[in-house]
């Protein structure tokens, strides 16, 4: 069982960056993928990137592959978005979610665990 809480989201012009971070607590962190999905008003939720458990391999949707950076930290449970080149159509409500695996590689669905998201919004 894991519970995640997302953090770093806000306000960024278009063309800035921006760090959201999502804090795990429960055990076994290292056993799970992570992955970053999102929902902007009145979309449906769509998976942007995620981390396998084993390797830190990452996977990105194709809007945002070259702008995005995930990355992991096991030591601290705690998985980082890092949103380079930002536009207005990222704007959205931005959530992490868990998986267990031990694979290396990690799929953009079948998460059971889920924050309760954060804000981000570009806009000038």
């Amino acid at each position: 069982q894991l519970q995640l809480v997302e953090s770093g989201g806000g306000l960024v012009q278009p063309g800035g960056s921006l760090r959201v971070s999502c804090a795990a607590s429960g055990s076994a962190f290292g056993y799970y993928a992570i992955g970053w999905f999102r929902q902007a008003p009145g979309k449906e939720r769509e998976g942007v990137s995620c981390i396998s458990s084993i390797g830190g391999i990452p996977n990105y949707a194709g809007s945002v592959k070259g702008r995005f950076t995930i990355s992991r930290d096991n030591a601290k449970n705690t998985v980082y978005l890092q949103m380079n080149s930002l536009k207005a159509e990222d704007t959205a409500v931005y959530y992490c979610a868990a998986r267990g695996s031990t694979t290396l590689t990690c799929p953009l669905d079948g998460y059971n665990w889920w924050g309760q998201g954060t804000q981000v919004t570009v806009s000038s």
